[in-house]
């Protein structure tokens, strides 16, 4: 049986290398959507265009109008003499921050009062509106503590809020791990679903079924190839985020290979199962994509389970991708162990087993 598997596993990597198409998928795929979410999908909000009336023009509020030039968050678009012509620059799309202060600024401040400013936000990007909101708010009140009256009484709350895990807030901190999850569930569900429907056009199934290779042997001959590349797809990813884009696995490396193994358990068996269902590569792709699709937005990769409807919520239990990405942000950002995690990796397990048995179950060595 191992000389078996051996001889069906080294002819699907021949075939592989053959098949310039499914070999540049396996490998550039993986590098193109690591550069993608590294750079190019980006939840960092930087040079937010602001327009500004000041009414004031004294030098408290000249120096909070430059406060938030000098924080590198937002980018000055100029500024309107009147409060009613902050309406056009934001409404044209050109601001997305208005900031009025009022005339009565300095003096109301020099009295100890409340000085009110308004700020005005386009919040048809809900997203880059709500960041900007934090950032204003985190600059005014930054900019009233330094001038706040030494004769006055303090500000009856001092807050110092600390960042743990990824202190710097970058996003690509954040999506770059995520590649392996999209990288093992995306491509290594599509390159299998493509298996055996390959065979089957390429007129090469019916030389298989009259060899002495049982169902169990060739279902591994074609699974277990792209369980290799899909370790060594998990390996570069892993080498070009710490090396290229500066992100440190924190935890344990053998642990989230470990865990990339069981959830391959997943995705080559869901690749297999969509193989037994399909007769062409069309259709095998169609099939593959319509499943992975609706796995990646529930899994919490992108949007967050939390906001999503009570119903859906429970919907995303039954999704392994939603576990692998846990354990992934996991290991790469909190630096957290199987002791933590293994409860997502106890649900991986059932999950993979019970895909790859349904999908063994399916396997038939026989033409239909």
């Amino acid at each position: 049986m191992q000389a078996r598997l051996r001889h069906l596993m080294r002819k699907e990597l021949l075939q592989l290398r053959r098949d310039r198409r499914m070999l540049g998928m396996l490998v550039m795929a993986p590098l193109i959507q690591l550069f993608i979410f590294g750079y190019a999908v980006s939840l960092d909000i930087k040079h937010i265009p602001l327009v500004v009336c000041d009414r004031d023009r004294r030098a408290e509020s000249r120096e909070l109008v430059a406060s938030f030039a000098r924080s590198g968050c937002f980018e000055l678009q100029g500024s309107v003499d009147s409060p009613s012509q902050l309406d056009r620059p934001l409404a044209s799309g050109h601001a997305l921050v208005g900031l009025y202060i009022p005339a009565d600024f300095s003096k109301r401040r020099a009295r100890g009062e409340t000085a009110p400013v308004q700020v005005l936000l386009d919040g048809t990007d809900m997203n880059s509106a709500g960041v900007a909101a934090g950032y204003t708010a985190a600059l005014i009140a930054d900019h009233a503590r330094r001038w706040s009256r030494p004769d006055l009484a303090a500000m009856p709350v001092e807050h110092h809020p600390r960042v743990w895990y990824n202190p710097e807030l970058r996003s690509v901190n954040y999506m770059v791990p995520a590649v392996i999850c999209m990288v093992l569930a995306t491509v290594m569900t599509a390159v299998t679903a493509m298996a055996l429907v390959r065979e089957r056009e390429m007129g090469t199934l019916e030389q298989l079924i009259v060899t002495p290779i049982s169902s169990v042997e060739l279902m591994l001959g074609k699974t277990l190839p792209f369980a290799g590349i899909g370790l060594v797809d998990v390996c570069l990813v892993v080498l070009l985020a710490r090396y290229w884009f500066g992100v440190t696995v924190a935890g344990s490396v053998p642990l989230l290979f470990l865990s990339a193994a069981i959830f391959l358990l997943t995705t080559l068996g869901l690749g297999l199962f969509i193989s037994t269902v399909s007769r062409t590569q069309q259709q095998a792709m169609l099939t593959a994509f319509f499943v992975i699709m609706p796995s990646v937005i529930l899994s919490g990769f992108m949007f967050p389970i939390e906001n999503m409807p009570r119903a859906i919520q429970w919907v995303t239990y039954t999704i392994p991708l939603r576990y692998f990405v846990t354990i992934v942000r996991g290991i790469f950002l909190q630096g957290i162990g199987i002791e933590v995690l293994w409860g997502q990796l106890a649900a991986l397990v059932a999950l993979g087993g019970a895909i790859f048995a349904l999908s063994a179950a399916r396997f038939q060595k026989r033409l239909e």
